[in-house]
């Protein structure tokens, strides 16, 4: 598994299912499909979603970021 970090490019609007989907080892468009249908459940999906938006590095910044260790 990879460092959880929303990459720069493949992403739709934060990064956040793509970055799922490295760490899970599955495809953007899966984790995508499975985010969409969790949200016909009830739950706080879309402030989960905003917070790791919030929370997650870019891919750049975790990048600078490990190289200045």
């Amino acid at each position: 598994m990879t460092a959880l970090a929303r990459p720069t490019h493949g992403r739709m609007i934060g990064g956040v299912c793509a970055a799922l989907a490295r760490r899970f080892g599955t495809s953007a468009t899966t984790m995508r499909v499975i985010f969409l249908i969790s949200c016909l459940l009830p739950g706080p999906q879309f402030l989960l979603y905003i917070a790791l938006w919030i929370l997650l590095p870019s891919e750049d910044k975790a990048n600078k970021t490990r190289e200045a260790w």
